[in-house]
């Protein structure tokens, strides 16, 4: 089982604050950095000192890390024309050696994109499928030949599909809730499944539909990696799990029914009922980003049990 950190700055926390939670899961042996994309808090919280681009945060981590690999759950393909993500995907993936991870979703969160100007279709899903095709695509277009998309949201002619990235194949990962888009697209395009917040009976629900889905377009089902996204709160005791809890104003029994809270012992055995019906990577949401002690803790006392 691996264990990845994952953030949320848009709720308040600058680049500097995103290297030290960085350096910390490298140095703890976590799996992976990854981020949110989002451009606006959620929530009663300030958000300060603003947003950070998912994209730039990322490769200035990929100059600054050496072992783990980075990525988006989930970038926004709302946010970014396809030609321009693919680049700049693989421009991250030459600076850090080849550690990147794309995570792409279709984008929801209406606000944000009314904040910063940055247009909101109906046609969201379309579009998503659209450009996984033309990101992947450029990619897989041998040098020295081009390619050419001409669909109904983007068009491109006789692109160079330059550059490339420092993988043979950059991981994709696609996740959510949808009962049927969502796992014909995994199924397509999809070298990891994500389900994000989710009990143990959705996620084994979700993982089946998937499971089908890559049988049906001719991918063996354990060809995708199947994982989780959950909020993560680990104490050494009660009380300690209580004063984590309050910082991120959230309770206790709360958490523990969402997500993964409580002692070592308590969340330890989580993981292992989530590792039962298929998933094999957690993504553990870290709320509370100047607290490294927290992953200290679950670096220690869960992921050493793991192994």
């Amino acid at each position: 089982m691996d264990l990845r950190i994952f953030t949320e700055p848009q709720q308040g926390a600058s680049y500097e604050t995103l290297l030290s939670v960085a350096k910390a899961t490298e140095e703890l042996g976590f799996d992976a950095f990854f981020r949110s994309d989002h451009y606006l808090k959620m929530g009663d919280v300030d958000g300060l000192p603003g947003p950070t681009d998912a994209w730039i945060t990322l490769a200035g981590l990929a100059r600054e890390t050496k072992r783990i690999r980075l990525g988006t759950l989930m970038t926004a393909a709302t946010f970014r024309l396809p030609g321009v993500l693919a680049i700049q995907v693989a421009q991250v993936d030459q600076m850090s050696g080849g550690r990147v991870e794309l995570g792409i979703g279709a984008g929801w969160f209406e606000e944000e994109h009314k904040a910063y100007g940055i247009p909101f279709p109906k046609d969201k899903f379309a579009r998503l499928e659209e450009q996984l095709e033309i990101v992947t695509g450029l990619w897989a277009t041998e040098a020295g030949k081009t390619f050419s998309f001409h669909g109904k949201y983007y068009d491109l002619t006789d692109s160079p599909a330059l550059p490339k990235p420092a993988q043979s194949r950059v991981p994709v990962l696609i996740g959510g809730h949808g009962a049927t888009r969502t796992p014909r697209l995994a199924a397509q395009y999809a070298d990891e499944f994500n389900m994000p917040f989710a009990s143990i009976e959705d996620s084994e629900r979700q993982f089946g539909r998937v499971r089908a889905a890559a049988e049906q377009a001719g991918r063996a089902a354990d060809a995708l990696t199947y994982s989780n996204a959950l909020v993560v709160c680990v104490g050494k005791d009660d009380q300690e799990v209580a004063r984590r809890a309050a910082v991120i104003g959230r309770e206790v029994d709360e958490l523990k029914t969402n997500g993964l809270a409580g002692t070592p012992a308590e969340v330890v055995d989580k993981i292992g009922r989530y590792q039962e019906i298929g998933s094999r990577r957690i993504y553990l949401q870290i709320l509370d980003l100047a607290d490294l002690d927290h992953l200290d803790l679950i670096s220690a006392q869960v992921q050493s049990q793991l192994r």
